[in-house]
């Protein structure tokens, strides 16, 4: 018997070579090659084999109303998924390890099935006591939801794949926990393989388009935060959330990456608890919550995810470097963008930090990609150098251009509506438009006071130490440079 050819194949990015190498070519991971068995290719369409069938068209216009979308309650995982779960589609949930996947996904199965939908809860690395056991805990355990345990694709299928009945209907959601435990036996690869991913995500996504239920599939993530799997598993499904998520902080953040269904920029905000997952209606309150005033280097940002304005602090922390090379350090923001503002105000304002060590963090381990963050990264890195606090109750947002100049940003009249509902009386904000001007007055309120920066140069102004003449105390940085000097 001839022995079974092999290929090897990239586990990061599914890229198939003949021979074993220690680095992809593809996306240049290392050590991430497989050997994989090689299946016998099927033969050419013009050949021998089953009877073809001709595709039936129909009219694009239909007079049928399309099914209504499956809401479990939960209101920011409702608000990610567009309006709630679109019956035959396709969800692919990832995180990290530990961060919450399966509890979120376990409420979510509890709450629509306690609605009335039949539930299927299938999982690959938990037994049924398992789960029953964090079902107890979080309080879900007379929930009517449907458990099994099982790895088999072909099994699940079989199970699934039955006529349904007014008396005994198919369930309206699966949840598959997760895509890299299961196997098809017809493939000699091992689970969590390119190969048994491929192959498993497919026949699962497509007997949830036969039959109509809501399939959910968790996912693993690499040690890069991407993941894991071939990348075609990304476009096989119909939406991809992302959970994120800090060990450190018990806030959690459900976004969505991929929507055919909704929008991509909605986030949800959940909040760790000893019984599972608490939706936060308000997230800007709670990352604020632990906020202290007058500390030097810290800016209170207003940010938008969506159509969800978000307030967050961000901290700034400049000190001087016994290295040669001063480190960087960024949490929460790109540190690609932190480059090019510290570039700007030292080219244009003059303010050397080259020297200096900078660090850079997002309070409540939110992650921040909108350049609106820019002028209130610059307010807080220009406060940790100089010395002096941003004024109290002070809300900053703006984008900086190379030259120093400070570029509006969208949505301005949303920003300021939440800044004012938090309590604060002060914006610093880009110059509006002469259209826009009169909307987003009105919209800040009679006791919101908004003042326009046209420059970064206007900025580090404002934030500008004072000189120190002994009767100011005001300068807390320059007060305790001297101090730090006379103890030398």
């Amino acid at each position: 018997m001839a022995k079974p050819r092999s290929q090897y194949v990239c586990q990061d990015c599914g890229a198939v070579t003949a021979k074993w190498a220690g680095r992809c070519e593809g996306c240049g991971a290392w050590n991430s090659l497989v050997e994989e068995s090689v299946q016998a290719a099927p033969g050419g369409l013009s050949g021998r084999g089953k009877a073809a069938g001709r595709i039936q068209f129909v009219d694009l216009k239909s007079e049928s109303q399309p099914r209504p979308r499956l809401t479990c309650g939960i209101a920011e995982f409702d608000r990610v998924t567009g309006g709630g779960l679109v019956p035959g589609s396709a969800v692919l949930v990832a995180g990290d390890p530990g961060i919450g996947k399966s509890t979120l996904l376990l409420q979510v199965t509890a709450r629509m099935a306690a609605c009335g939908s039949t539930c299927a809860y299938i999982s690959g690395e938990e037994s049924i006591d398992q789960v029953r056991l964090r079902a107890r805990r979080m309080g879900l355990a007379e929930a009517p939801v449907q458990l099994a345990a099982a790895t088999s694709v072909r099994d699940m299928v079989a199970s699934l794949d039955h006529p349904a009945s007014p008396e005994h209907p198919g369930p309206a959601v699966v949840i598959v926990d997760s895509v890299q435990t299961l196997y098809i036996d017809s493939l000699e690869s091992a689970p969590g393989t390119v190969s048994q991913v491929r192959a498993a995500a497919q026949e699962l996504i497509r007997l949830a388009k036969k039959r109509g239920f809501a399939l959910l599939l968790v996912g693993h993530v690499t040690k890069e935060g991407l993941i894991a799997g071939p990348k075609v598993l990304e476009h096989m499904v119909d939406t991809v959330l992302t959970f994120e998520g800090d060990r450190g902080h018990h806030f959690r953040i459900l976004r969505a990456v991929k929507n055919r269904f909704g929008p991509t920029d909605e986030i949800g905000v959940f909040e760790m608890t000893d019984e599972g997952l608490q939706e936060v209606a308000n997230p800007s309150a709670l990352f604020l919550a632990e906020r202290r005033g007058n500390v030097t280097g810290a800016a209170v940002f207003a940010g938008l995810e969506g159509t969800r304005p978000l307030l967050v602090e961000i901290q700034a922390l400049v000190s001087t470097s016994p290295q040669a090379t001063p480190r960087r350090a960024v949490v929460g923001w790109d540190s690609g963008r932190l480059a090019m503002v510290l570039a700007v105000l030292e080219a244009r304002c003059g303010l050397a930090l080259a020297g200096q060590e900078v660090y850079l963090n997002v309070a409540g381990g939110l992650r921040i990609g909108e350049p609106a963050a820019d002028l209130a990264v610059a307010a807080a890195l220009v406060s940790a150098a100089s010395g002096q606090e941003v004024p109290e109750e002070t809300v900053i947002f703006g984008e900086i251009g190379l030259s120093g100049e400070i570029r509006p940003v969208s949505q301005v009249d949303l920003r300021l509506k939440e800044a004012e509902k938090l309590g604060f009386t002060r914006a610093w904000i880009a110059p509006r438009r002469k259209q826009a001007k009169g909307k987003a007055t009105a919209a800040a309120g009679a006791g919101m006071r908004v003042e326009e920066i046209a420059h970064l140069q206007d900025l580090v102004a404002r934030l500008a130490a004072p000189e120190s003449d002994g009767r100011s105390g005001g300068d807390s940085g320059n007060r305790r440079q001297q101090a730090y000097e006379k103890a030398r």
